[in-house]
This record gives structure tokens, sequence and C-alpha cells, in this order.
């Protein structure tokens, strides 16, 4: 499986990509207060608050969609990695990934841009979040899919650094298993 030229990273800020879809790390309320979710209320509108007041409450490890308000990007897939004043698991996390890529592929979406969902309130641990994220758009990727780019977008060096390196670690990993699976 390729995933070279559809995975790529991004250190800035996840308001500006201009992607079908920005990933919003949201609590199961869709109550838009700090963080990833701030800065997307702040950046899209209230539109895209009062869009979620509508949706109402979804399980945690699920996610909804709302327009992109003032964004340049359509959609807003918002992640409930958590409850709201919670933290996020690695259950919730792989889970609010997976549906996210399936709403995804529901709108036919050619481009998602991702945060780091759950590692900044959810206080969820970079490198495990990374790990899982990635996994699960692995497993994405092994089927036929609608999306030609998925971005991992990175607010700080730091958390870019971490990222690379998960990302590299289970690409080798990958080309390992391949080799071994062709002998």
């Amino acid at each position: 499986m390729n995933t070279s030229g559809k995975i790529q990273l991004v250190q800035g800020d996840i308001t500006e990509m201009n992607v079908d879809a920005v990933v919003n790390a949201a609590n199961n309320d869709l109550m838009l207060g700090a963080g990833v979710a701030g800065a997307i209320r702040r950046k899209g509108g209230e539109q895209i608050q009062q869009e979620c007041n509508e949706i109402g409450t979804i399980p945690v490890g699920t996610a909804a969609i709302t327009g992109g308000g003032r964004l340049k990007a359509h959609w807003v897939l918002h992640a409930a990695s958590m409850e709201l004043g919670g933290s996020t698991t690695a259950a919730s996390l792989r889970g609010s990934t997976m549906h996210s890529l399936r709403l995804a592929e529901k709108k036919s979406l050619k481009s998602i841009a991702f945060p780091a969902i759950g590692a900044g309130i959810g206080g969820f641990p970079l490198r495990e979040c990374a790990e899982i994220m990635f996994r699960a758009v692995f497993e994405h990727l092994r089927q036929p899919t609608s999306l030609e780019a998925i971005y991992f977008v990175l607010y700080d060096q730091p958390t870019f650094e971490i990222f690379a390196d998960v990302l590299e670690v289970l690409k080798r990993e990958m080309r390992t298993k391949a080799a071994a699976g062709s002998d």
C-alpha cells in the first residue's frame, strides 16, 4: 500500500487549510470552546456552533459533520474523542478518527485535514495519538477511497516532529512487513 503520496504533514493553523474538510478535536456535546474547536469557531463563525447545537450530543468515539462557515474548508468533521470536560482514550480517538474518515467518504471528499485529536485539552499522549491516528488512516487507505490528500496539521514544531517521527517508524514497519510477505 503506497500511502506516501496521500498523507502529508504540515506545521501550521488548521483553520487556514484549503481542503474539503477540516477535522475538529471535539467533545461529544459539540461545544466549540477552546483549543482547535475554539479556533474553528472564531475563524469559521457562529454558524458552525449553531449547526452543532442542531445536531446535539453524539456518542464519544463518533463524529458529526457541519458546514465550514467562513473557513476555507467547506465542511467541518467534529471528531468526538471525549466528553465535555473529560479526557480522550485510545478507543475514542481511534473511533472518532475512523468515523471522520467514513463521513468524508460518504461526502466523496478529496482532501481532509486532521489536528492531533485529543492531545491538547483531551490530555492524550502525543506519540500514542500519532500512532493511533496514522494506523486508522492506513486502515482506511487499504480500501478504495475518494480521499486523495490526508493532511495532519500540527500547530507547533515539537508536535510536528513527533508526528513525523511516528510516521517514519510506521512506514518502515510496513515496508518490513511487505518485504517479509513477498519472500
